[in-house]
């Protein structure tokens, strides 16, 4: 097994309450519906368990499900961190963080996501895989926002900005 990762950052000015935008990033029932891939997340307290759909790429195919730290600030900050449980191993996992802030005419919404994965290729076939995850993250993250911004009734995309 070898390790890869891949990171993403984005940030869009969203014309919506920062509140609002903070309820759905809060929210393990609502996330799964705005998230491609991600079927559905078990929460207790602030640890959640992510569990993505089926995905094939260089011939391997993986179910991911991994266990993320949930860190909640006042409505401005979440950071999560891959925390498998005890004895168990995860082969999949995050890191990351989410930043809102006021601006005029909405919320700013920073996002930073690095995804980790343990596959059972070689160490030399790191750039088709991260070729993989970053095209994959992309189209997620893509589809995501729309979804976000139909959910917070934001009609016109340039409302988000990169």
């Amino acid at each position: 097994m070898n390790q890869f990762s891949a990171t993403t950052e984005s940030e869009a000015v969203v014309a919506a309450d920062r509140m609002r935008i903070w309820q759905a990033l809060t929210d393990p029932v609502l996330l799964p519906k705005l998230t491609p891939l991600l079927t559905r997340i078990d929460a207790e307290g602030d640890l959640w368990r992510w569990h993505l759909t089926s995905i094939s790429a260089l011939g391997v195919k993986i179910a991911p499900a991994f266990t993320e730290r949930m860190h909640f600030t006042d409505g401005t900050d979440i950071v999560y961190e891959h925390e498998a449980p005890q004895g168990t191993v995860e082969r999949t996992g995050a890191d990351g963080w989410y930043r809102l802030s006021d601006v005029e005419g909405g919320t700013r919404l920073q996002i930073s996501l690095t995804l980790h994965v343990d596959l059972p290729l070689p160490r030399a076939s790191g750039p088709a895989v991260r070729g993989v995850m970053n095209t994959t993250m992309a189209r997620t993250g893509d589809r995501f926002s729309a979804n976000l911004l139909r959910h917070l009734g934001v009609d016109d995309p340039r409302s988000a900005r990169r």
